[in-house]
């Protein structure tokens, strides 16, 4: 959701406690998937309710054309990265394409990640079921365009990181474009839900409440995306990519180069003995 998730590699708490056989640790790496692979993890089911998601999203008329149009143009862009600027260096040792993991997991990390999910979609989307049962269509309206970006990142992610024949800078920008695009939508729910809702005089303290936890809904995510963008996935997550990108090429081109070797120094060494070879012959003429 966050591009976090992108960063996190495979890590077990079990495997931390107790420190089994080389041979067992290669078999369950080999085995058990990651703990975060994606955002929510990489459960076909999730995926299948992004989709669902998506769909209604999109017959339901709350989004707007722009952001309809939005996932196409970034999907359309992240497949020419991967083809014309950032292919993928080739399998590495991690075995993956050349993805790999960028950060370690920590406990902060995970709950980082855990409140990133919470308030970016686990809420928006009690909000605007809320909203439905309320006969608020101006909440749900509001929150929509939000819940539809993100469900696209979400799945997006969970693409990129299992095909893992992405290099690290075209997966890093898959939450990087989705962040900066719902920056911007972020903006237009605060404006909606602060200056556009206006209750009666005769509220009841439930409408209140509601208006009020929908405009404190709107501030905690552009704090948290904001945050997420500009405090790690412009400074921390998209120079990592490019420089375990770049570190990548340069070992394919080291190998090549040393594999290259052997032949050029075979090659000069039976040039040098048909010479000395010329040379006998022309002496003994």
């Amino acid at each position: 959701m966050s591009g976090l998730s992108l960063a996190v590699g495979p890590r077990s708490d079990r495997d931390a406690k107790s420190a089994p056989a080389p041979s067992a640790m290669a078999s369950s790496k080999q085995q058990e998937p990651p703990v975060m692979g994606g955002v929510m993890g990489s459960l076909r089911v999730i995926e299948l309710q992004l989709v669902a998601f998506i769909m209604v999203f999109s017959a339901s008329g709350l989004v707007p054309i722009i952001d309809l149009i939005f996932p196409a143009f970034a999907t359309a862009y992240i497949l020419a990265l991967s083809r014309l600027a950032f292919p993928s260096a080739g399998p590495t040792s991690s075995g993956d394409g050349g993805g790999g993991e960028l950060f370690r997991s920590s406990r902060a990390f995970r709950a980082y990640v855990v409140v990133g999910t919470t308030v970016g979609l686990f809420m928006p989307l009690a909000y605007v079921l809320g909203g439905f049962a309320r006969g608020d269509d101006h909440a749900v309206r509001s929150a929509t365009p939000h819940l539809f970006l993100l469900s696209c990142q979400i799945l997006t992610e969970n693409v990129v990181s299992g095909l893992g024949v992405f290099s690290p800078p075209v997966r890093a920008m898959v939450p990087l474009l989705y962040t900066v695009r719902r920056v911007f939508v972020l903006i237009d729910w605060i404006f909606d839900v602060w200056f556009n809702k206006k209750l009666p005089a005769a509220a009841s303290i439930q409408d209140e409440s509601w208006m009020w936890f929908g405009r404190s809904l709107a501030i905690a995510n552009l704090l948290y995306f904001s945050t997420n963008l500009f405090a790690f996935l412009i400074p921390l997550f998209l120079p990592r990519a490019f420089d375990k990108y770049f570190k990548e090429k340069n070992e394919i081109y080291a190998k090549r180069a040393e594999d290259k070797q052997p032949i050029a120094s075979a090659a000069v060494e039976q040039t040098s003995d048909q010479t000395k070879e010329n040379k006998i012959n022309k002496k003994a003429d």
